[in-house]
């Protein structure tokens, strides 16, 4: 079993940036693919971020290319989502996902990943 917990989030102006973190628990990470989804009400959750065991592989949305940068800290069981120059398109609420099947590859859906946090909300002004 697999604890995520996410922290970071908070109101923040245009042009701003922002970290996320997502601490593991209960279990190493370390050899699965993580991944951070955003959601806005009443939308299907879109994968923002995805990285491999090694930092090896990653993905990002078109939409985030450029100003988002996942990291992880398999020593720590940690997995970052750095953020910058922020829009008010990115207010979401975030969440933290780990696909224990996976390894190498990041999957764009959120039907393989196996284990969630709770979310953390991002607000981005104008």
């Amino acid at each position: 079993q697999v604890k995520l917990d996410e922290s970071g989030g908070g109101l923040v102006q245009a042009g701003s940036s922002l970290r996320l973190s997502c601490a593991a628990s209960g279990r190493t990470v370390s050899s699965y693919v993580m991944a951070w989804f955003r959601r806005a009400p009443g939308k299907e959750r879109e994968l923002v971020a995805g990285i491999n065991y090694n930092g090896g592989n990653t993905h990002y949305a078109d939409s985030v290319k450029g100003r988002f940068t996942i990291s992880r800290d398999n020593t720590n069981n940690m997995v970052y989502l750095q953020m910058i120059s922020l829009k008010p398109e990115d207010t979401d609420a975030y969440y933290c996902a780990a696909d224990r099947h996976s390894t190498v590859r990041v999957s764009q859906s959120d039907t393989a990943y196996d284990y969630w946090g709770e979310g953390t909300q991002v607000t981005v002004s104008s």
